[in-house]
């Protein structure tokens, strides 16, 4: 498993790449909006069951392949890292995304329990930045050296997840909650998307430059 240090680091990284406004986390303040709360919630663990459909994918076909190669090691590290800092200047550029989700109409009708977590698990499991994340970074915190690194991408893939439904969570109650509060002045969620990119150039960065642990 992986040493105290990788945990801690990964755990932050983690933080970090959960807070910046992306594909999942629009998708839920977009639900909490539009459906309420029970059916953002539930699309929620929908979402973070597609999540574990990439860990899996990831943990089977790709923790050996990184683990037996260093070249392949760096090159996959340093194209993630790239793509994490233009996510960054992405999220900086368009941080009206996320107000323009606030803008969309609302809908009357909640939807049944089994669609929207049937809908949350397409949204996870095809979110191009989770995806890269996973490809990309989970084997920067594996223990070369304690053997199983599929078992150990797993295992640091499902604690993403859970930071992730816990993070998406708060998210989904706050949006239901002061729904009228962001309509009053919904720029207020332009700095968040502007210091989510910033913490994201500067993971980005940090990582790339980062050694083998």
């Amino acid at each position: 498993m992986p040493s105290t240090s990788q945990w801690l680091a990964f755990l932050l990284a983690s933080f970090l790449f959960v807070q910046v406004p992306g594909p999942s986390l629009l998708f839920t303040i977009g639900r909490a909006l539009t459906v309420g709360r029970r059916d953002a919630l539930l699309s929620v663990v929908g979402n973070a069951l597609g999540l574990l459909v990439q860990v899996a994918a990831v943990a089977i076909g790709l923790g050996a392949v990184v683990a037996a190669s260093a070249a392949a090691y760096t090159v996959v590290k340093l194209a993630g890292a790239a793509y994490v800092v233009w996510l960054g200047i992405q999220a900086i550029r368009h941080r009206a995304d996320a107000r323009e989700a606030l803008a969309e109409p609302h809908g009357a009708t909640s939807v049944r329990r089994s669609h929207a977590v049937r809908t949350g698990l397409v949204v996870g499991a095809t979110n191009p930045k989770t995806i890269v994340f996973f490809v990309a970074f989970l084997p920067q915190f594996v223990d070369a050296g304690a053997g199983h690194s599929g078992l150990q991408i797993a295992a640091l893939g499902t604690v993403f997840a859970l930071l992730a439904v816990c993070s998406d969570s708060v998210w989904a109650l706050a949006a239901g909650t002061a729904r009228d509060w962001f309509a009053r002045r919904p720029q207020r969620l332009d700095a968040l998307g502007a210091t989510g990119g910033v913490m994201m150039i500067g993971l980005g960065a940090t990582l790339a430059v980062s050694e083998r642990g």
